[in-house]
């Protein structure tokens, strides 16, 4: 088939052979098809969709375009993973990954940088003097044998379809598909040879699903996926509509999710680590989710989960004395509050508004490749249904550079809204999906 039938097929909305959908990701792939024949085709899938069988070939043609891990010293273990569709605060791999594999199972998890407003967690770990997250299959699976788990960058040669696809889904519209977005995290994901996943689907102003029937679409996208493709996924959608615990940024973020591992964390950040641990536990375990819960905490509360951290950090290069001295992280000393402009309740946030704040301090990039500062962020000392009087601050900023600071607080402050009646409590599990 031509590039343009397959295309005219798509745009008529109908249903493209799974070998030519095939033979069209690898010609990408080497390079024979044009870019404006390329973004043709994701606009027609924009505006088409795909049918099942069609979503099927075409995550499959885009994860064997390129290498996958066989992980071999891994094949009798359950391998299980997590993955989250990205927002504000969230720095949940850090802590959940040493959680659950303090209990067993084996997670290889390739994760990915902070884009736009969204924090990425290899940035993260990354404010570890030392860490190293470019590790090879064979790295990995040393530190999977000394750990329990691994959290490293997509390697050059794991699914290149798909860097080829986002890129030109980001320049021409298209990135909204949730075809297109699930092909891409599942494709990704299942390179590594998983038996099970757990998403977390975010949901709200600070999530790129801003409605919960986009968020359940997505998520019913990805478990349908997972099960043609003999993973067993399970998804949880949850509220973005506040940041995520109390730390924005890098190095501090790292610092909250030690502090979970420690038995110290924010309440909604705690809910949450709990709730995505437990689905992961009981998937790889065959357990019911109240043992799963139960070894989870006796796994934080033991050491044994603050001991995986240190045991993996130390396996990827990094300095695990980090994990007990804070000192060693490097935080921006210059710190100022943004205070409440009058008495009421901190009835919502702007929560996109908020990670952008933490860009614009240098916490993020808005171009993929660009650096980060690890030093900076800010915390978050007021959330939904909190009641504040004039002068009370919200926020505590950590910042290098005064015009950046300045800029950002003015964002912070605009990004709250405060109201003369309390709110409804902010909903942090909004479904379970499996």
């Amino acid at each position: 088939m031509r590039v343009v039938d397959l295309i005219e097929m798509k745009r008529d909305g109908k249903e493209i052979p799974a070998q030519d959908i095939k033979a069209f990701v690898d010609a990408v792939v080497r390079k024979e098809v044009p870019e404006y024949q390329t973004a043709a085709f994701l606009m027609a899938v924009y505006f088409k969709g795909m049918l099942p069988e069609e979503l099927v070939a075409y995550t499959q043609a885009m994860l064997y375009s390129g290498d996958t891990l066989s992980l071999k010293s891994l094949a009798n273990q359950y391998k299980v993973d997590k993955h989250s569709t990205g927002g504000v605060g969230d720095k949940v791999s850090l802590t959940l990954a040493p959680m659950v594999a303090a209990c067993g199972p084996v997670i290889p998890m390739i994760s990915g940088r902070g884009l736009g407003h969204t924090g990425g967690t290899l940035d993260k770990l990354e404010s570890v003097p030392g860490f190293r997250v470019d590790l090879s299959e064979a790295e990995i699976e040393a530190g999977i044998a000394k750990s329990g788990y691994v959290i490293t960058g997509q390697t050059g040669s794991l699914v290149p379809a798909d860097k080829i696809f986002y890129a030109l889904r980001d320049v021409t519209g298209t990135v909204p598909s949730i075809e297109l977005i699930a092909a891409s995290i599942m494709s990704k994901k299942l390179s590594v040879g998983l038996n099970g996943l757990v998403l977390d689907v975010k949901v709200g102003s600070g999530a790129f699903m801003k409605t919960q029937d986009r968020a359940t679409k997505l998520a019913d996208t990805m478990i349908s996926i997972g099960r043609a493709m003999n993973c067993n996924v399970r998804a949880c959608i949850t509220s973005m509509d506040q940041p995520l615990g109390v730390a924005v940024g890098n190095a501090n973020e790292f610092i909250e999710a030690v502090e979970m591992l420690k038995g110290n964390a924010p309440a909604d950040y705690a809910h949450l680590c709990y709730t995505l641990g437990t689905e992961m536990l009981a998937m790889a375990k065959g357990i019911s989710n109240d043992d799963a819960r139960d070894e989870l905490e006796k796994a934080i509360t033991s050491g044994r989960a603050l001991e995986q951290m240190r045991k993996s950090i130390a396996a990827q290069g990094g300095d695990a004395r980090a994990v007990d001295d804070y000192s060693i992280l490097e935080i921006a000393k210059n710190t100022v509050d943004v205070k409440a402009p009058c008495d009421g309740y901190v009835s919502a946030f702007n929560c996109e508004q908020v990670g952008k704040a933490g860009c614009i301090l240098g916490a993020g990039r808005e171009v993929a490749g660009a650096p980060v500062d690890h030093s900076v962020g800010l915390e978050v000392l007021h959330k939904i249904g909190d009641k504040v009087k004039a002068g009370d601050a919200l926020f505590k900023v950590y910042y290098k550079d005064e015009k950046k600071c300045e800029t950002a607080c003015k964002m912070l402050l605009d990004a709250v809204t405060l109201s003369n009646d309390a709110p409804k409590p902010n909903e942090l599990i909004r479904d379970i999906r499996r």
